[in-house]
């Protein structure tokens, strides 16, 4: 089995529509650190074909497959929202227990990394990158064909 490890922001939740939409976004100390918005995290909406992809890997006899994400560290809240959320659109028997917490990526072994940005270690993942929203792996689509999954 091959494990994938999957970024949540900006790869299966919006965090950029969140944080937009966020009542707080625009005061201090919120600017430049939406990161620390409070229940930022809770109700993001879900990228576009993200929840159906991310079920055909969790559902796939050759993955094994688990969420890694950062969590700010100065926002202790956005570690059960994290948490709440994958629960919320997700089968619980299929993600219980499946999310990773880290500011240290690279240091996971795996097979494949689907994350949006280099940081946190992601771009020195020993694995491969697969940089989601980057020109190879522009949405869910593209991904889910370089695993070659059939939709």
């Amino acid at each position: 089995m091959k494990i994938i490890y999957i970024d949540l922001d900006g790869v299966v939740a919006d965090f950029e529509k969140g944080k937009k939409n966020h009542p707080l976004s625009n005061i201090t100390p919120y600017i430049g650190r939406p990161d620390k918005l409070p229940g930022v995290y809770q109700d993001l909406e879900p990228i576009a074909d993200a929840i159906a992809s991310v079920n055909i890997l969790l559902n796939h006899k050759d993955f094994d497959v688990y969420f890694l994400s950062t969590a700010p560290w100065d926002n202790p809240e956005a570690w059960m929202h994290k948490r709440l959320w994958i629960a919320k659109h997700f089968n619980e028997k299929l993600v219980r227990k499946r999310l990773i917490l880290s500011h240290h990526k690279h240091l996971l072994i795996g097979d494949y990394l689907i994350d949006d940005r280099r940081f946190n270690g992601a771009s020195e993942f020993k694995g491969e990158w697969l940089h989601f929203g980057s020109e190879n792996f522009r949405n869910w689509s593209a991904v889910l064909n370089y695993l070659q999954i059939k939709i």
